[in-house]
């Protein structure tokens, strides 16, 4: 996805081909998604919803490593603030997503975003190892198309709006100034 800015994500057409909407501001929601279906979805319910002014889509597992570690194509990102909230697939492409959680919650400046699988998978030794890894929630995507909606609106409302971060704000504020 070349052409981002720092500050403003353009309107741009991802590899599923919809468009993510004009978007101001900083990251406040991280989706990592590589079904376009579901991802189109998430991002409908929660800029339906006013739940979040900025949403960044990354499609696999090693490109969610490098947006948050500011790696290659991310590198621009320096000094930027990290996501407020991490919506992570668990069976991505590159990287699975119990490997990116492992790496994010084994690292200083990611370790306290909080980081909601939201996958297909109700295999219990994946819900076991994400929960170990320090995973704050687990949902499982509903098939239906306004309960999956509901769903991701509801995970959104929660941890922007109802839930209470480290007052510091750590991982969403200052870990920027830590790169």
């Amino acid at each position: 996805m070349a052409g981002r800015s720092p500050r403003l994500s353009k309107l741009r057409t991802v590899s599923s081909g919809f468009r993510l909407p004009d978007q101001v501001g900083d990251v406040e929601i991280l989706l990592v998604e590589d079904n376009p279906n579901d991802a189109e979805l998430a991002v409908h319910a929660l800029t339906r919803n006013f739940i979040s002014n900025r949403i960044e889509l990354v499609r696999d597992g090693a490109e969610a490593l490098d947006f948050l570690f500011r790696r290659g194509e991310f590198a621009h990102r320096a000094g930027e603030p990290m996501p407020r909230l991490i919506l992570l697939d668990n069976k991505l492409p590159k990287v699975s997503g119990l490997e990116v959680l492992q790496q994010i919650k084994r690292d200083d400046r990611t370790r306290s975003i909080p980081v909601v699988m939201l996958t297909s998978s109700r295999e219990q030794q994946d819900v076991i190892e994400g929960y170990d890894l320090g995973l704050n929630g687990y949902v499982v995507k509903p098939f239906d198309f306004k309960q999956f909606t509901e769903s991701v609106a509801t995970l959104g409302l929660y941890w922007l709006v109802l839930n209470s971060p480290p007052v510091d704000g750590r991982a969403a504020r200052g870990a920027a100034a830590k790169d």
